[in-house]
This record gives structure tokens, C-alpha cells and sequence, in this order.
């Protein structure tokens, strides 16, 4: 049974990234799974620190970038839209080139907040970071509630 409650395509994700953060980074979202969704991300010189290796604020921006998009498509987007509140991240394996995927699956999905699971591996498959998310789900001001502001 899919967790979606608004349908995207990978075409629809992909197309809403451009003149985002995830355009230079080169970010592609590359499967929505029932409960999951995925995005690859290439270890190059957009994505390395200084000493060859991907840099932790790029897994991490990977990571918040998939349970950011998951945590909005779970919710009614005409009423309700997610954002970031808190994110940590273990870099537990360097990588040095090709390509990391992350994984994001929520572990709560709420009425105010979710809490997202995202796991980046390397080509081989071995994870080189793993992150949680929290989201926080926020309601959408009403016409009338926005006129009184």
C-alpha cells in the first residue's frame, strides 16, 4: 500500500529542481517506491571537500532534499506543506567518486511532524551515511487568514 497522498512523477521532481540547490549538486530523483523514495547524487567536484572525499553537507543535503520531497508527498498539498526542523547524519564510509543513493523512508508520518530515515550507499552498496530527519507539517494560511495579516 503506498504512504503517497499527492502523486508526483520522477519527471515532475526532477523538473521542480531546476534553479534549486539540487541542479548544481546534481541531484536526480531516480525511483518512488511504495514506501520510499530515491535520488543519486555524483561524487565530483560539485559534491568533494578539499581533500577528495564527498563532503558531509552534500550527503546531508542529499538526505534532507529526499525526506523533504517524501514528507510532502505524504501530505493533502492543498492544505498542508513540510519543512525542515532538525537533521543529523553519521558519515560512517568516505567516497571518493561515481555516485551515492539515498533511500529515504519515514519512520512517523503524523499530523504535525514526520520523522524520515535516509540511508546513502555507495555504488558497491555500502552506506556512507546515514541521516534522520524530522519534518515539521505546517498548515497553509487560508485566504481569510491571510487577508487579516
Amino acid at each position: 500500500m503506498s504512504i503517497w497522498r499527492t502523486r508526483r512523477t520522477l519527471e515532475e521532481l526532477n523538473a521542480q529542481s531546476i534553479d534549486t540547490m539540487l541542479e548544481p549538486l546534481g541531484i536526480v530523483f531516480t525511483e518512488i517506491g511504495a514506501d520510499f523514495l530515491r535520488a543519486d547524487m555524483p561524487v565530483d567536484a560539485r559534491t568533494r571537500q578539499a581533500h577528495g572525499l564527498l563532503h558531509g553537507g552534500a550527503s546531508v543535503a542529499l538526505a534532507e532534499t529526499i525526506g523533504s520531497v517524501g514528507a510532502n508527498m505524504c501530505v493533502d498539498t492543498a492544505h498542508y506543506y513540510c519543512i525542515g526542523q532538525d537533521i543529523n547524519a553519521n558519515h560512517v564510509r568516505a567516497a571518493r567518486d561515481g555516485c551515492v543513493t539515498g533511500k529515504g523512508r519515514p519512520l512517523h508520518i503524523g499530523g504535525r511532524s514526520h520523522v524520515w530515515a535516509i540511508d546513502i550507499t555507495n555504488a558497491a552498496g555500502q552506506l556512507v551515511c546515514v541521516s534522520r530527519l524530522t519534518m515539521a507539517v505546517l498548515e497553509k494560511a487560508r485566504p481569510e487568514q491571510a487577508k487579516s495579516r
